[in-house]
């Protein structure tokens, strides 16, 4: 069983336990998410399944997003006024965005896992959560400019 597969049965697990029907489109949307590490927004999820599903409707990809957030199975990234993305991926991490294409990579840096418990010292704030950014460019993006360049 692969990694995926094992998320996947896990998160209908949690479904279940949480009293969740699981629909075949609930499935497709869980399964696009475990599978895609894109951080897809709704559309693009939508799109993804339209051929699959052809009587599903973005509302259907928004509502299932709301309740897998509402149960913990993901969490919704929001960039400004930029469309909200989902991560399947709900531990703690931090996130690379690509400023050309828009491409969000994830990574762990465990010298940040402090910084809560510091800023709380600090300043006597009660912390509930933190999040970081870092903007750049990524690969693909970087070769096309250094073609554009030539």
């Amino acid at each position: 069983m692969t990694v995926s597969e094992q998320q996947l049965n896990k998160a209908l697990e949690t479904l279940k336990q949480s009293g969740v029907r699981i629909t075949p489109q609930r499935h497709a949307i869980l399964e696009y998410l475990i599978e895609s590490m894109s951080h897809p927004t709704a559309d693009e999820i939508y799109k993804a399944l339209e051929g699959k599903f052809p009587n599903m409707s973005v509302a259907t990809v928004y509502n299932n997003l709301r309740v897998f957030k509402e149960i913990g199975l993901v969490k919704e990234l929001t960039y400004g006024d930029a469309s909200s993305r989902f991560d399947f991926v709900t531990s703690n991490h931090y996130h690379i965005i690509c400023e050309d294409c828009g491409k969000i990579v994830d990574f762990h840096y465990p010298g940040l896992d402090e910084v809560e418990q510091l800023a709380s010292q600090v300043t006597g704030f009660k912390v509930s959560h933190h999040r970081m950014e870092i903007y750049g460019t990524c690969p693909e993006c970087s070769k096309k400019h250094s073609y554009v360049k030539s």
